[in-house]
């Protein structure tokens, strides 16, 4: 090798290390600070290995080669959204008997799909509460390894419930002797259930407390587990190190979840002042989808939903819209979560101007997809924020979402751990 080229070859190895440790500044005309509501304005955040190293305000950046600086002159900047409750599985335009005929590698596929739709439309983590075949731990996974792009996401495995009840599948004749994945009876058998879980690579587990709208022949309001059987599934949970959230309509069922001590409360749509109570005392949060409703009743019916399941949501909806106001009021903890899959993924963030509606400020909704997802995840110390320290997980909007809650319908800018999407 000749001088010229040993040289060109040194310097070439230099430049390649040193872009390997490039940074990354955004400027932007303003970024809200979730935790106090405060907008600051002419913000420059500085990214290193996906993690924001420092924050200042009204600087340049001083580049050096193979820096990359994102100027976005125009926009808000907001930490990337948490919805805490989805079914990236499922298509709400495909009507539940095809359903039936997918088979899991299929559903995979979907999620896949759905996940950077999702992704796209400002979301940056996602807690999928149930999938049929381990399903989505495999896009989560595949996510993880780089193979394809999607949220960050917490994953169950299939939810347990009880034979015949709401996380059963009770639309095939007997004869063929079909029951869902994540059905299970009795305290040592759900303990199986939630093991069997964790062997297969859930990060969180899910279970039906209640009866459900979308179920065939299960009561909405009524309990399903019993008192021992819950508390059975949140003690394995809890001493593996996972979380548990509870789909729960009915009374008693949200009572005895947060009896037995899950982590969130799904749906929570006949809610009374003694389970408000219970959740306050036990810190657990409320994860209420009360956008949802509107698109099932407009459109359920010309996408095949049947008539006891658009019934189920006539009786539910202006009660859980009633119960989530009364939650807020009293200062339950509150996520948010939105059960897309009930509307399509990547219009999750239409919640937000339901939640401002019936009852929060538009900082309150922010912060349920922010700080309190986050909380509820236990990484308040790496997600949530725009922060020193957290990951560089960064949505912007064009003008101050405080102001206009819709704003956040229409993300212009998309980047998570540091890696530009949109």
């Amino acid at each position: 090798m000749n001088k010229l080229s040993l040289a060109t070859a040194i310097s070439l190895a230099f430049v390649s290390a040193f872009n390997a440790h490039a940074t990354t500044y955004i400027s932007a005309k303003a970024m809200l600070d979730v935790n106090n509501g405060k907008i600051i304005n002419a913000p420059l955040i500085q990214i290193d290995d996906g993690i924001i190293t420092k924050i200042t305000k009204g600087k340049a950046p001083q580049l050096q080669t193979g820096d990359q600086h994102i100027e976005l002159p125009e926009l808000t900047l907001v930490p990337g959204l948490m919805d805490m409750h989805v079914h990236l599985t499922s298509d709400p335009t495909v009507p539940r008997s095809e359903r039936i005929g997918q088979s899991v590698p299929r559903k995979a596929i979907k999620a896949a799909y759905f996940a950077e739709k999702t992704l796209m439309a400002g979301f940056t983590t996602l807690r999928n509460v149930g999938a049929e075949g381990y399903s989505v731990i495999a896009v989560r996974d595949g996510i993880n390894a780089g193979d394809i792009i999607g949220p960050r996401i917490w994953a169950a495995g299939p939810s347990l419930g009880v034979t015949g009840g709401h996380c059963d599948n009770n639309r095939l004749p007997p004869e063929m002797k079909y029951t869902a994945e994540g059905v299970a009876n009795g305290p040592w058998a759900v303990r199986e259930k939630v093991r069997e879980n964790i062997k297969y690579g859930a990060s969180v587990i899910k279970f039906c407390a209640t009866g459900g709208v979308f179920s065939k022949g299960t009561k909405v309001g009524i309990q399903q587990y019993s008192q021992d059987e819950m508390n059975a599934i949140v003690d394995e949970a809890h001493m593996r190190g996972l979380t548990v959230a509870a789909h729960a309509h009915g009374t008693s069922g949200i009572k005895a979840a947060i009896v037995a001590g899950v982590d969130s409360v799904e749906h929570v749509s006949f809610v009374d002042d003694e389970a408000i109570k219970l959740a306050k005392e036990k810190g657990t949060w409320f994860s209420m989808d009360i956008y949802n409703t509107e698109y099932t009743l407009t459109y359920g019916e010309q996408n095949g939903v049947a008539e006891e399941n658009l019934a189920k949501e006539r009786q539910v909806s202006k009660k859980q819209r009633d119960s989530f106001s009364r939650a807020v009021k009293a200062g339950v903890n509150m996520v948010f979560g939105t059960d897309a899959a009930i509307y399509p993924h990547g219009d999750n963030a239409k919640q937000f101007a339901r939640m401002v509606e019936f009852g929060m400020t538009p900082l309150q909704a922010i912060q349920a997809a922010t700080i309190n997802g986050a909380k509820l995840l236990k990484v308040e110390n790496q997600l949530g924020q725009i922060k020193t320290g957290f990951a560089a997980d960064i949505i912007a909007v064009k003008g101050n979402p405080l102001q206009d809650i819709s704003l956040l319908e229409n993300v212009e800018f998309v980047m998570k751990a540091g890696t530009k999407y949109k």
